[in-house]
């Protein structure tokens, strides 16, 4: 029996791949991965980018994502990649997808991709989490305790099963503070993290249930949580390093 082809020419070969940093704000952080993916392509064909599509019976555009933020959870650090058939100015399909998209999801930067993988460029992310109606000294003692753990076990549900992982390890920092919140605005107490990535990957939600965990603590609301960076770790600089950076002596410490 004869092996059925696609008819018609293969698609363009991709000339240039671009790595888009965007914002999910608002009532946008409750979109999910696949919410996101139709928006994008929706606003990847207004906008004119000439993308390039994989071969085969189903032709789809060549289109990265790493990493995304659990839903609900607002981030100003989000990434994917896309692959183009004709060299584009980045700075260009900046505006016309951010023009496109919706409100809500915002188009920060656009680059020219270098060698390399992009994941691999994302080894930690920093999280601000604000807390309403919790005061400051509550929450710093809290976190202390939390802090003076070796380890941490919680638990969470995975496609195949519960599965328990430490969520004390992959936290580098935490630090209190006091703050406002909220369209009103509102007093609270914040807790901003820095999380290196594992698997399985530690989530703000998983701090929150270690916290509960060495300590009776139990915030009258759910914290809104927001990705503020994620990127390469730099150990000597204690600091997340913007992962779209063209500097090639930044340590990738997989």
């Amino acid at each position: 029996m004869a092996q059925r082809t696609p008819d018609g020419p293969p698609p363009p070969p991709p000339v240039q791949k671009l790595r888009v940093q965007y914002a999910r704000r608002g009532r946008l952080r409750f979109s999910s991965t696949r919410d996101f993916a139709r928006a994008l392509e929706r606003a990847l064909r207004r906008s004119g980018v000439p993308m390039a599509f994989s071969a085969g019976f189903h032709p789809h555009p060549k289109i990265s994502y790493a990493n995304g933020a659990p839903t609900g959870m607002a981030s100003e650090a989000e990434y994917f990649e896309i692959s183009v058939t004709e060299h584009v100015d980045p700075e260009r399909v900046r505006l016309a997808l951010d023009e496109a998209l919706p409100e809500g999801i915002d188009v920060i930067t656009v680059v020219e991709a270098r060698p390399g993988a992009l994941a691999d460029r994302l080894q930690a992310s920093r999280w601000r989490m604000a807390f309403e109606g919790v005061a400051v000294e509550e929450l710093q003692g809290v976190v202390d305790a939390f802090l003076a753990q070796e380890q941490v076990e919680v638990s969470r549900m995975f496609k195949r099963g519960r599965r328990s992982f430490d969520a004390r390890g992959p936290v580098i920092e935490a630090r209190v503070e006091s703050g406002v919140a909220g369209a009103a605005q509102t007093a609270c107490a914040i807790l901003t993290t820095v999380v290196r990535h594992t698997t399985p990957a530690v989530r703000p939600d998983d701090v929150l249930s270690a916290l509960s965990l060495v300590t009776p603590f139990e915030p009258p609301r759910p914290p809104l949580v927001t990705r503020l960076e994620q990127g390469v770790w730099d150990d000597a600089q204690a600091t997340v390093i913007d992962p779209l950076t063209d500097d090639d002596t930044v340590g990738l410490q997989r």
